[in-house]
């Protein structure tokens, strides 16, 4: 059940002025062939460009060392190889959108072609999925596709430090749809791990506006959240089981009066991305469900987890 990114003219053969040589063969260049496109220009500075008004690393490695030196938050850009309107209205928003660059004045940003190597090189077509830096096991919740993800270099105590911790793919899934107001929901997001995050996230994007993570994400309920997730995915079955011994817990650590929770499984075989939007339309199904959910809560803790079965398995913990 499912509720749960001077010279010489030779042919006077007398020296002109560089500008007036720049001239001549912008000019022939534009006489000669219509099909001549000349390079977009970029303001760069060492391995930095500038666009949308931002500064970007173009060096993945040389982002994470700032990124962790600084304690910042990182978020990469993998640019698509060819014209893309994601990429390009994403550019537009932050170029247009003052509100999300002031956020990002706390990150550390850089732009990854999807074809760029692991160290660095650029990818021949012919060994195009060889090797890429976008397929490393770190990337693999954005599917081999070109987005963005962030990974947490500012919290160094905990067990995300420097793992991805959200993904946004431009490429469509069975439920998600690539939205640029869905990076300014990723940018206000509580630290933890992608799983979490994401379960959040997906909270959040509903069209109804659900309540539910308004409060506190506390440690303690994301952490059972985790755990009767993994439980549950373990097992392969959906339910409450054991609640009364994961409420009694929430009572003597935050001591809070009211514990509620909801749980809710995927469709087989989807993707971390869509079976989190997925939990959060079957709890929408279910006005019980949907009560805790939509609500708003002091704290709250939200996770889930992938069973064997190819099912994902979310919880939600609410406590005030």
């Amino acid at each position: 059940m499912r509720n749960h990114s001077m010279s010489r003219n030779p042919s006077l053969g007398r020296r002109v002025p560089a500008a007036l040589a720049l001239v001549v063969v912008l000019a022939e260049l534009a006489t000669s062939a219509h099909a001549i496109e000349l390079p977009t220009f970029l303001v760069r500075r060492n391995d930095c460009v500038t666009v949308a008004g931002l500064n970007w690393h173009t060096d993945y490695s040389a982002a994470c060392g700032e990124a962790q030196s600084a304690k910042k938050m990182l978020l990469v850009n993998f640019v698509p190889r060819n014209k893309s309107d994601a990429q390009y209205e994403l550019e537009d928003y932050l170029q247009r959108d003052s509100a999300i660059r002031a956020k990002l004045d706390d990150y550390v940003l850089v732009r990854v072609r999807e074809d760029q190597r692991t160290g660095g090189l650029l990818i021949p077509l012919r060994k195009k999925n060889r090797s890429r830096l976008i397929d490393d096991a770190t990337f693999k919740h954005l599917g081999h596709s070109p987005g963005l993800a962030i990974l947490d270099f500012q919290h160094a105590d905990e067990s995300y430090y420097g793992q991805v911790v959200t993904v946004l793919p431009f490429k469509d899934g069975k439920y998600y749809r690539w939205k640029n107001s869905h990076l300014a929901v990723a940018l206000g997001l509580p630290a933890g791990t992608i799983t979490q995050r994401m379960m959040v996230w997906a909270v959040r994007i509903h069209p109804e506006q659900p309540q539910s993570t308004v409060g506190t994400m506390h440690p303690e309920l994301a952490a059972l959240a985790t755990k009767h997730s993994e439980y549950q995915a373990q097992i392969g079955v959906q339910g409450h089981q054991h609640f009364e011994n994961r409420a009694a817990k929430v009572r003597f650590v935050t001591h809070s009066n009211d514990v509620s929770e909801v749980v809710a499984e995927s469709w087989e075989h989807q993707d971390l991305i869509d079976s989190c939007i997925d939990c959060v339309l079957s709890w929408r199904q279910s006005p019980g469900h949907w009560a805790g959910v939509s609500s708003r809560h002091r704290l709250y803790g939200y996770d889930i987890r992938k069973g064997s079965n190819g099912i994902w398995y979310g919880t939600g913990l609410f406590a005030n």
